[in-house]
Formats: structure tokens, C-alpha cells, sequence
């Protein structure tokens, strides 16, 4: 099994995986000015891990001119793909920034699997299964057999032509949140290829995270402002709203988050407490952008739950300036800020440029650590399982680093650079 390595390795962003030249895993898009995006590939089939940008914006590329490959993900998944790719036609549609076309987001459907967790299917000549990642609705981890390591019952085989079973991590987290449970699977495998994000970090207990943006938010509240709560549309949004309705904060739901929680509800079999989702769209507002309604509610005291999630687009754009000026209001930061955003610079500088224009923010910034994924215990304890296979870590600022922590540490691990081939 040959493994060349398309993007996402030694950095976070344009994930893709291809194995053999004919299985392609995840193939996403780097956020960045202009987008960055993995080495092109030509696959029988795409098996995708989970609907973030990262690792599903550029699937309707694969499509173009007269290629078909199967692709393969959870429902959620396919949902989540699809609003992105719809998302980025009406951003970028016709430009660089955009690699494919309304047609080629047509033909996704047409190409599209859908399977549900351990249950094995083939694809390009490969059994594959997912197994729920723990990350976001319908995140998985992808267990990629040939046939060399499977028997004809489709048990494991101790194969005299070496076949190899190789799980790729994708983004997992291994304590709960309120949307989704940690991932308890663990299946066997000879490679992991793992991803690294927080591979330094050790997350706050969420339970204390909580309290503490609870208590800052009803503060700010208390004392006449408005909190502005910049979240990804996917998994962070419905967390913060199922935050919100724990803890009885009124709240307000804008952007892309709106119509991705209806999508996510329409799955409850992905979803930790499905009951408890449906309390927390109730306790919330959805926002409809009609004009001046932003600016009425901006003005309000109240908590807004917006994308985008890293100060880049959506509806942010007006509540930010909205709030801005008065040192009442509060903006609670709720996700990883990427180099080179301007929720990163209003983090680091207390600026922001916004729609092209630099503004110096009075209102308070603060930041929480709501990661969906796992921190640097989670991922040791969760490595800890395969001490006896080779790693490979991906999808992380440090990525040389902690394969070398792993190394001293007794594993066999490396850190591949992108276009990097490596025989199993």
C-alpha cells in the first residue's frame, strides 16, 4: 500500500490522503488569501471524514470534465459538504478563489454513498468502515483494508503477502461536548495516520469552560451590553446554543449556523441529545437578514451567536462595527483563530480589518477554548492503543515535533511533508 500525501501535513488545512493512486481521503481547502488547496488527484473513489472545509472543499473538484468517482460519508457529512460547496459558489463562484462549478456541485449528488458507522463497504477494491470520530455530527474515522488483510468471512488475516489495515484519525476529540459524544472507537490497525491540532495543549475541563463564558456573558448582559459570539457554523454554533439554553442566556443565531442546525437535527442518530438540540433552537432566535434587522438587534442586550467563526465573512460583518465602539460590549471568541484572519489580529492587536477597512475595537475580546478536538492527553491516550503500529501525524502546526515526542517515547512515527509518498 503506497500512501502520498496530498496536503494538510505539517499545517492545518487542504487535508487529502491518496492511497494507491486509486482511494482518495478527504481532499479540503486551505483557508488563506488567496485559498490554498491540496495536489490534484485523479481517484476511483473519495472516502471524506467530515464536513469542515478542510478536508470537503474542493470534493466537487474531483468531478470536473468527464471524472466520476464514487465518494463515500455519512449522511451528515454529504449534507455538510454540499451547503459548503454551495456556500463557496455564492462567495466565489467564477474566480480563483473558487476551483469548481454549479455542474460539478450537481454531479456530487449523483456520485454520492452514504453509510452509517461500522458498517464495511467497498470502495476502489478497499473495505472500508467508519467509526464515529467524536468531532461533529457524523465525523469519522476511516479504517481503509486491502484485500490481502481480510478474509473471504471479512475477518483479519495474517496474510504471507503482507496486506495492511491503515485508520485515519481525521479530526477527533475524546471527552464529550454537549452536541457529540468522544469517540471510544478503536479498531486495529498496522498505520495511523493521526491528526495533531493540540498536540501541546492541554484543554480548561469543558464543564469549568462553560461556567466561566456563562458568567462573563450574563455579566456583560447585566451591565447594559451586547455580547457578539463569532462561531463556526458547524458544531460550534449548536454547542454555543446549547450552552446558551443550559444556562438560560437569551441568544440570537445568524448566518450559515441557522440553516446547518436544521440540517443536523434531520439526523438525530448523529447527535449526543437530540431532545436537548431541539430545547436550544427553541430557547434561540433565528436571524433572517432582513434589512436593518442586525443593526436592531446589535443594539439590543443580548447574546449573538454568528458566523463567521474567524471574523473572515457572514454576518459578523455588521454586528462587529455594530458593537464595536463601547467598552460594555463584549466579543467572546469561540474557536482556533488561523494566522492571517482578522479574529487572529483582534486577539493579538485589539484591531480588525473588517470589509476592507482596519478598526480598533473598545468593546472586550475574549477567548474560550470550545476545541472539538482532542488536546495533547487525548490524542496520547488514544495513541496509546497502537503503540505496535506506525504513526504518521498530520493536520497540525507541529507536526515534526510531536512525531519526535512520539519516537522518544517508544512509537514508530514520522511526520510526511506534503507530496511525500511512503510505502506500508
Amino acid at each position: 500500500m503506497n500512501v502520498r500525501f496530498l496536503g494538510g501535513v505539517r499545517e492545518i488545512g487542504r487535508s487529502g490522503v491518496l492511497i494507491d493512486g486509486d482511494l482518495l481521503i478527504d481532499f479540503g481547502m486551505k483557508t488563506a488569501t488567496p485559498p490554498q488547496f491540496p495536489l490534484d488527484a485523479d481517484p476511483e473513489a473519495v472516502v471524506v471524514s467530515h464536513g469542515h472545509l478542510d478536508h470537503v472543499g474542493m470534493i466537487p473538484a474531483l468531478l470536473s470534465g468527464d471524472r466520476r468517482p464514487s465518494i463515500h460519508w455519512t449522511p451528515p457529512t454529504r449534507e455538510l459538504a454540499l451547503t459548503l460547496a454551495r456556500d463557496t459558489l455564492k462567495l466565489h463562484g467564477g474566480t480563483y478563489d473558487c476551483p469548481f462549478t454549479e455542474q460539478e456541485v450537481k454531479r456530487v449528488t449523483q456520485v454520492s454513498e452514504t453509510h452509517g458507522y461500522r458498517e464495511t463497504f467497498e470502495a476502489a477494491g478497499y473495505a472500508v468502515t467508519f467509526f464515529d470520530a467524536g468531532h461533529i455530527p457524523g465525523s469519522a474515522h476511516i479504517l481503509v483494508e486491502d484485500s490481502e488483510s481480510r478474509s473471504a468471512s471479512g475477518n483479519r488475516t495474517q496474510s504471507d503477502d503482507g496486506g495492511t489495515r491503515l485508520l485515519y484519525t481525521g479530526d477527533f476529540h475524546t471527552d464529550d461536548q454537549r452536541l457529540v459524544a468522544g469517540t471510544t472507537a478503536r479498531p486495529e490497525a498496522d498505520v495511523v495516520i493521526t491528526e495533531s491540532t493540540y498536540s501541546d495543549v492541554t484543554h480548561e475541563a469543558r464543564a469549568a469552560i462553560e461556567e466561566r463564558f456563562a458568567e462573563s456573558v450574563r455579566t456583560t448582559l447585566w451591565e447594559g451590553g451586547t455580547v457578539v459570539i463569532p462561531a463556526f457554523a458547524i458544531g460550534r454554533t449548536q454547542e454555543a446554543m446549547l450552552i446558551c439554553d443550559a444556562y438560560d442566556i437569551p441568544c440570537y443565531v445568524d448566518g450559515m449556523g441557522t440553516h446547518v442546525t436544521e440540517l443536523i437535527r434531520r439526523h438525530p442518530e448523529f447527535v449526543r441529545d437530540p431532545e436537548a438540540l431541539r430545547r436550544a433552537k427553541s430557547h434561540a432566535r433565528f436571524v433572517d437578514g432582513r434589512d436593518g434587522q442586525r443593526e436592531r438587534i446589535a443594539a439590543q442586550n443580548t447574546a449573538i451567536i454568528t458566523t463567521s467563526g474567524m471574523l473572515s465573512g457572514g454576518p459578523a460583518m455588521t454586528y462587529v462595527p455594530e458593537i464595536r465602539d463601547r467598552p460594555v460590549n463584549k466579543i467572546a471568541m469561540t474557536g482556533y483563530q488561523v494566522e492571517g484572519t482578522p479574529g487572529r489580529e483582534l486577539l493579538e492587536t485589539g484591531r480588525a480589518e473588517i470589509d476592507g477597512q482596519v478598526m480598533p475595537v473598545a468593546a472586550q475580546v475574549e477567548q474560550y477554548d470550545f476545541s472539538a478536538h482532542a488536546d495533547r492527553d487525548g490524542l496520547l491516550a488514544f495513541l496509546d492503543q497502537y503503540r505496535n503500529s506506525q504513526v504518521l501525524v498530520v493536520h497540525g502546526d507541529r507536526c515534526e515535533a510531536f512525531a519526535g515526542e512520539l519516537s522518544e517515547d517508544g512509537f514508530d512515527a514520522a511526520a510526511p511533508e506534503r507530496g511525500d509518498t511512503i510505502e506500508l
